[in-house]
């Protein structure tokens, strides 16, 4: 039996994780501060006996026991608002947290895989995005406590298995969407949706004329379990490459959920990017992998989803 050990898997893509890395047969414990992870994302796994929780902030030293095969780094504020709230600790734990992290997986021989991002890319002047371009990044931004930390993450990663060599993986993660995300997280998903659902107007910054990729969680599981099992020690771009306007995707959402909700514009945020679409090229070539679920259906099951929330909590705001 082998166990994987996933930060950050209270989460929103963590908790996902999780639990396909059960169904998988694999033993987890799932390790999360609960910052902006969530217990009642996990609250149908804490019965199986192959699951167990830690609740730790990975940004300090942790020490297990028993043996750990894998490792899969995804604790970290993903969300602007989050991020932008804490940029001490998303910086944190984009560094220590990812030393601390293959440290351990050092010690036990695991396989180590580091969730990245799109946001490795910036602003780009490449587009689509491929594994290849280095991006457009302001360090000193606002937006720069997320970006520079996955990219440091990325480079401390390649470090550990050169010097090392530690068997590791990077999964640059494009936007990603489905049930357990938090609907006033501030990415545009849950935003759209939660607006909608409650009849408010929706908020598109700048003219809307922005672009983004929209892959559904479970795609983006299947694609990171074939990463994790392969071979490929760069990094590779999981997400899906149908691109469309924030415009266009408000108004998708405002007509498969029915709502009034009329469109307010507001002033583009710093910084943010005009394009974001994956160059999935390497993932179909070494992974045989691509996005299966159509944005329709993946929007409804995410719909359903919130509809069938009575509140959302949201995370505690610590101090820094």
């Amino acid at each position: 039996m082998t166990t994987a050990l996933v930060t950050g898997g209270a989460g929103f893509l963590g908790s996902h994780l999780c639990e396909r890395i059960l169904a998988e047969g694999r033993d987890v414990i799932c390790v999360d501060n609960l910052l902006t992870g969530r217990k009642v994302n996990i609250a149908h796994l804490e019965g199986e006996n192959r699951f167990r929780f830690v609740q730790h902030d990975i940004s300090l030293p942790l020490e297990i026991s028993e043996k750990v095969d894998y490792v899969l780094h995804f604790a970290s504020p993903a969300s602007p608002i989050d991020y932008l709230e804490l940029p001490i600790q998303t910086l944190k734990v984009g560094s220590l947290g990812t030393h601390n992290t293959l440290g351990l997986a050092k010690a036990h021989g695991a396989t180590y895989l580091l969730a990245s991002t799109s946001e490795v890319y910036g602003d780009p002047l490449v587009h689509p995005q491929p594994e290849s371009y280095w991006g457009n990044v302001n360090p000193v931004g606002p937006r720069g406590v997320y970006d520079e930390a996955k990219r440091f993450g990325e480079a401390m990663v390649m470090a550990y298995h050169r010097v090392h060599g530690l068997e590791t993986r990077i999964v640059r993660i494009f936007n990603t969407y489905g049930p357990r995300m938090r609907p006033r997280d501030g990415r545009v998903v849950p935003a759209f949706i939660d607006q909608c659902l409650r009849n408010e107007p929706l908020t598109v910054f700048g003219t809307g004329s922005q672009t983004r990729s929209f892959c559904y969680v479970d795609d983006l599981v299947e694609g990171i379990w074939r990463l994790l099992n392969s071979a490929e020690r760069e990094p590779v771009n999981i997400g899906n490459p149908s691109e469309l306007t924030i415009l266009e995707f408000a108004e998708r959402i405002a007509e498969l959920t029915g709502s009034s909700s009329q469109i307010e514009f507001k002033q583009l945020p710093i910084d943010d990017p005009k394009t974001r679409q994956p160059d999935i090229s390497r993932a179909r070539k070494i992974l045989g992998w691509e996005p299966q679920v159509p944005l329709e259906e993946g929007l409804r099951k995410t719909i359903d989803y919130f509809r069938g929330l009575s509140e959302d909590s949201g995370p505690a705001s610590p101090a820094v």
